[in-house]
């Protein structure tokens, strides 16, 4: 049977972030933490996930950034895509045309920005 629920530690470790990284999150509300018994932090499978992105990606959640496309500008064979994120900011990423295309990426749907390193990819 899986898991339904890690102590923090674990959770830090599936989200590939710092057990610091994760109380902050929670300090902030980035994540949804539970305490139990022991009055510990405790984080549940789904809460893992949502935060992973669902899917299944290897990358960490503190590369990914979800919001909403703002607006497509193709000119030749690059694309600009504006996403608005969840936090108050925006992520501008340059992409082929023929990403933009394949990803069905338009003004208003859901986007996905994945920062690593200096490259910014773009999921949907």
């Amino acid at each position: 049977m899986a898991k339904t629920l890690y102590t923090a530690s674990e959770a830090a470790q599936a989200l590939g972030i710092s057990l610091d990284t994760l109380r902050r999150w929670d300090r902030d509300g980035r994540i949804k933490t539970r305490r139990d018994a022991g009055n510990r932090r405790v984080v549940t499978a789904n809460e893992i996930e949502r935060l992973r992105g669902g899917g299944d990606s290897h990358m960490s959640a503190r590369n990914r950034f979800s919001g909403t496309v703002q607006s497509v500008e193709v000119e030749g064979l690059l694309a600009q895509v504006e996403i608005l994120v969840d936090r108050p900011f925006r992520v501008v990423a340059v992409v082929t045309r023929d990403a933009v295309e394949e990803l069905g990426l338009k003004a208003g749907s859901p986007a996905t920005a994945i920062v690593k390193s200096t490259s910014v990819m773009v999921e949907s």
